[in-house]
């Protein structure tokens, strides 16, 4: 019945366009006014049988799914991609300039760590809040942005708008080096080592140790926050995550990407940013690689062989992969998880996504749409505004920060 009516209603609103925008005498009489409507309907057909679907949510804990379908519903509602750019690439690509930029302002904090680098983070403090003006118990999120991304990032911004309605504090995790502090030493970030990571989340919690505390990650970030959880376990400040568009299998995600056609479009333009990013850095880092060398890497692959695997110690870019991909370290998992992925994800191979080992960790719940791209999830005739990531990040976060004590009591 609602597929019917969506029907109904996206056919009706077709018509009414296309009769105000083409005229009867189109070609000379009424056919290709016909001609369009008919496509326009055989299109929105299409639309509404093929491409707009429930999500498929995988969790073994059949109370964590109940908590989820009463707390986060839009896990279990139909996703409706933008009608005129459904597809995996073009979400992806289209995302970054459709997409608005609230405006945050950020209060920077520098930390230094053990081995005498500084870490940059970007705290929105929310100080405004109506609904936790006591900002020692204010729930705080930590968000970690993607492989090159800052608190700059417009999925960022939209994480921390979706917050401040909500009355929580934020603060962006920055990798070494790329949110233009210098390199104290000649180390940068993988998604394998989670030192920095644990770094920041013991400083943030011994800043606030009476407020709730979630993390966000966003693609390596979030595969960064999952292999941290991998190794803690319960052993963490952290009362749960969320995690979108992480790369699950690492060896799966380059392959996808050195295919010719996500070659051109992803993997060349990444590869020239992750160089950009150590330029800056160039004499900080020839004391100890070949930064001509690195420079001449065409892929991901061969930079991460060059520079990534070499700089934290890794025998072989094997070694390295095999380390950074959060599948093997999933069933250690000791938190309430929700991870959400698209399976036409083209830096995330939906035949990676590890299914059956998240069934055997009842903390886990995978959320896997048809349709979405790498953090695209577009979603409304134009999209700008909200996508449907950052409905399920809202609702998760308020879920587990005002309910989730239903979660741990069961």
């Amino acid at each position: 019945r609602r597929w019917a009516m969506d029907w109904q209603v996206l056919t009706r609103e077709l018509s009414l366009y296309l009769e105000s925008q083409v005229r009867v005498g189109l070609f000379g009489s009424g056919v290709g006014l016909s001609l369009v409507l008919g496509f326009g309907v055989a299109y929105a057909c299409y639309y509404l049988s093929s491409i707009a679907k429930k999500p498929q949510l995988v969790a073994s804990n059949d109370r964590f799914c109940r908590f989820l379908e009463e707390h986060c519903p839009v896990v279990t509602e139909t996703y409706y991609p933008t009608i005129w750019c459904w597809e995996g690439r073009v979400q992806t690509l289209l995302r970054p300039f459709i997409t608005s930029r609230p405006q945050v302002e950020y209060r920077n904090e520098l930390i230094k760590t053990a081995d005498g680098g500084q870490i940059s983070l970007d705290w929105f403090d929310n100080n405004d809040s109506l609904y936790y003006p006591d900002a020692s118990t204010r729930p705080t999120v930590l968000l970690l942005p993607g492989l090159t991304g800052t608190s700059k990032e417009s999925y960022i911004l939209h994480m921390i708008h979706q917050s401040e309605t909500l009355g929580y504090r934020c603060v962006v995790f920055n990798n070494r080096g790329i949110a233009g502090e210098e390199l104290l030493t000649p180390r940068t970030y993988c998604a394998a080592n989670t030192e920095d990571l644990e770094a920041v989340i013991h400083h943030v919690h011994d800043l606030h140790p009476s407020a709730p505390f979630m993390a966000a990650g966003v693609s390596m970030g979030g595969m960064l926050l999952l292999n941290y959880l991998g190794k803690t376990g319960r052993d963490t400040p952290l009362m749960a995550a969320a995690i979108f568009s992480a790369g699950w299998n690492v060896f799966e995600s380059v392959e996808s990407l050195e295919k010719p056609l996500n070659w051109l479009l992803f993997n060349y333009y990444l590869t020239t940013c992750l160089q950009s990013s150590i330029s800056r850095h160039r004499q900080m880092l020839e004391k100890l690689f070949d930064m001509d060398l690195v420079m001449k890497a065409r892929t991901v692959r061969e930079f991460d062989k060059q520079f990534t695997s070499v700089m934290f110690g890794y025998r072989t870019i094997d070694d390295y992969y095999e380390d950074a991909s959060p599948c093997r370290k999933l069933k250690s998992v000791g938190i309430p998880v929700l991870c959400l992925n698209s399976v036409d994800d083209v830096f995330s191979p939906g035949h990676a996504i590890p299914v059956e080992t998240a069934k055997q960790n009842a903390n886990v719940a995978l959320v896997l749409t048809s349709c979405g791209g790498h953090i695209g999830f577009l979603e409304g005739i134009w999209p700008r505004k909200c996508t449907y990531m950052d409905r399920v990040f809202k609702q998760f976060v308020q879920a587990m920060f005002e309910h989730g004590n239903k979660i741990f009591s069961m």
